[in-house]
């Protein structure tokens, strides 16, 4: 399990006074960049094989508050990769400085090609580093079946 920790600033915080809906997923986000460099898809790396990362949803689930001024840390465990490393799946905890768990979310992404924009695969040297992510208990090989198991689909502005 991957963890990095944060201190609640007030910019982090809402008009409820505790961490806004935003500072969660700005903590995974910077939590899942500082988890892939270390993983070897540093910016400069992935930008030499012309690949970004893009979500394709956040699922949050909010059990307790927290503060401004506190620690918290995000954890990310890797729950899903496709064969060709195309397809990813991370697993966030959010803990407070007493190991409470204040939030979980399930998010799934992809690598799309930046010049053509579309998804692609991870080329051999990134895949190969892929396939070494550690794994959570639940991990799956995702297929594209994966990105639509919630039945949700464009639907165009009545106009």
């Amino acid at each position: 399990m991957y963890k990095k920790q944060f201190e609640i600033r007030w910019s982090d915080v809402d008009a409820n006074g505790h961490l806004a809906n935003s500072a969660y997923t700005n903590f995974m986000s910077h939590a899942r960049m500082s988890f892939f460099a270390e993983q070897g898809f540093s910016m400069p790396e992935i930008m030499n094989h012309n690949v970004g990362p893009v979500v394709f949803y956040e699922h949050m689930y909010y059990f307790k508050e927290s503060f401004i001024g506190t620690p918290i840390t995000v954890t990310i465990e890797v729950s899903g990769l496709s064969d060709d490393g195309m397809l990813f799946m991370f697993e966030h905890y959010f803990y407070n400085h007493k190991g409470e768990n204040l939030a979980y979310c399930e998010m799934q992404g992809a690598w799309i090609d930046l010049k053509a924009r579309k998804l692609t695969a991870l080329p051999k040297t990134l895949l190969e580093l892929a396939q070494e992510f550690p794994k959570s208990d639940s991990f799956k090989v995702l297929t594209k079946a994966d990105t639509r198991k919630h039945g949700v689909k464009p639907k165009a502005m009545e106009l």
